[in-house]
Order: C-alpha cells, then structure tokens, then sequence
C-alpha cells in the first residue's frame, strides 16, 4: 500500500497542533522538546499513549511554518524529513496538506495555492470567521475540491458515548455547553462536540448575550431543544456539554484531546485514500455560519440573526 505523503503549514500562537499532529502521524516525539516549547501537556499525553501514536499508510514528511527555526525543531521532535522555505514548494511532493493554525482570517490565503493545485486539505478549526471566506470556500467545494476542515470535538470518544446513549434521555428540552477562552477560535469546539453529538441538527436563529471575556451564545434549532454555549475566560472547567430530556440528564465531561485527534487525523487520512472527504463539508459550512452569526450579533449589541 503506498504511503500518503504529508505536508504540515503553519504555526500560530499558543497552538501546538504542528507538533502533536506530526507525532501522533509519524509515530515519535521528543517530549523535552515539545515542553521546552511551551506545550508540557501536549508532551503529557503523548507519553501517556506511546503505545498507539504513529498511523499505518501516512507519514508527515514535510513542513513549513512563517519561522525556519521554528519548522526545524518541528521536524527534529517529530521526525519530520524536509523542511521548505516556501509552503508552495510542497505541492507536487506530498499527497495532502495539514493547514495547522487556527487563526481563520489567514486560512484563504495559505489554503489557495493547495486547493487550486487539487491537493487535499485539512484546516484547522475554525475554517472561516467572515461570510467572504466561507463563500469562497464554499465555491470552492462545489467546484469538487477536496476541503476538511472541523474541531476534533467532532471525534471525542466523550460525544461519541453520549450519542450512543442519548435515546436513553427521552425528548431533549435543554442543552448547554460550557468552555474556556473565546468565541472566535473555541465556539466551534462546543458546537462540533454538540452537533456531534445530536447529529447535526439546523440552527434557525443565534444571539450572542454576553461580552468579550464571558461569551454566551443562544441557538435556535429546528425541532430541537433550547441551546445555550457559555465561554468565559476566568473559568477552570476545558469542555462541558449538559443535556436534559425527559427521561434524564447526562453531563458530558471532554478530557482526552489525544484520542479525539487521533481519531480525527485517522478520518482524514482515509478520506484521502478514498477521494473524498468523508465529512460533509455543508456539516462544516452550517457551524461556520454559527460562528459567523455569533459574531455579528454581538457587534450588532445581542441582536437575534436568522439563518
């Protein structure tokens, strides 16, 4: 079976997907590194699942960050064999792209030369965070470009539980979510975990309530139960999802960000052996929409936006 041939782009603040994906992909990792870095938690568990780390049929086998020096020591704690100067200089020499930055209002401009080129891409979440960019990446997928893009929410071995329970609960009436940090890069965690889990329901309406440092987000689904998404920056808690329904409640307590990366780079993997992404990207589109709407209610002072 032929290897697929990976490239890795970007690095942006505080993200240390470039190291955790490349190591878990190849199979090895310099935990002292990946610390001095500033990312001992990502070093934590990879040590804790040295046994599983490395993929059959992928390697990552080149990177590209805006920093030589920082691509170097990438590719050193990882095992990463060629790093380029130019991202572009990837195209032609792997078979996919991990764009690894969650900063959406760059995503277009370092996704263009590879989705023009039809190399597959994986990019981080969130794809877009205006209309003008999901539009374009839109197009794009109806053009038949090959476009993944989710938070590894989606794959948490925590939702995937709850689905598989959630009949048990009876007809949902409340649904909330709690996280940390912003709206713009950390919305889309809850609702990828929470459409994971409820199989990707319509949203009709969205209304931000809150403020910068405490983001409250209200949804309105078709035929669904009231929603609401808390983030606040002051709070100790990572992801929490709670569901209410008739029968019972469940809280869903998302702790193993290893496993659901994995499983996430697994789906991606196989979605280039087989062609297609085997995520619908109007999945993908729908929750964008969500974020974007989010936001623009906000600015607008909490008023509601129709989707």
């Amino acid at each position: 079976m032929k290897t697929i041939k990976i490239g890795i782009i970007g690095m942006s603040p505080g993200n240390a997907h470039p190291y955790s994906w490349s190591a878990i992909v190849n199979g090895h990792f310099d935990g002292e590194e990946i610390s001095r870095a500033g990312y001992p938690a990502v070093s934590a568990y990879l040590e804790a699942n040295r046994d599983t780390i490395g993929l059959s049929g992928a390697q990552v086998t080149h990177i590209w960050t805006q920093d030589r020096a920082v691509s170097e020591r990438i590719a050193m704690a990882t095992n990463i064999a060629t790093v380029v100067e130019k991202m572009e200089e990837m195209i032609g020499q792997v078979d996919a792209v991990l764009l690894a930055r969650d900063d959406p209002e760059n995503h277009k401009a370092m996704a263009q030369p590879f989705i023009e080129a039809d190399v597959p891409i994986f990019i981080d979440k969130p794809l877009a965070y205006s209309t003008e960019d999901l539009k374009w990446f839109s197009e794009q997928n109806a053009q038949g470009k090959f476009i993944m893009s989710c938070s590894s929410m989606r794959y948490a071995g925590e939702c995937r539980t709850a689905r598989q329970e959630l009949a048990g609960l009876g007809k949902l009436h409340l649904v909330t979510a709690v996280g940390k940090k912003d709206w713009k890069k950390y919305g889309v965690h809850l609702l990828e975990g929470l459409f994971g889990i409820l199989d990707d329901p319509k949203a009709s309406m969205v209304r931000h309530l809150g403020a910068l440092d405490k983001e409250i987000v209200q949804l309105q689904l078709e035929n669904g139960p009231d929603v609401t998404l808390h983030l606040y920056n002051q709070i100790g808690v990572t992801f929490q999802i709670s569901l209410f329904g008739e029968q019972g409640w469940k809280l869903v307590d998302i702790r193993n960000s290893y496993a659901m990366f994995r499983d996430n780079l697994i789906e991606f993997i196989r979605s280039v052996e087989e062609g297609n992404p085997r995520l619908p990207f109007e999945k993908t589109a729908h929750i964008m929409e969500i974020i974007i709407a989010a936001h623009q209610s906000r600015e607008q002072g909490g008023v509601a936006i129709s989707l």
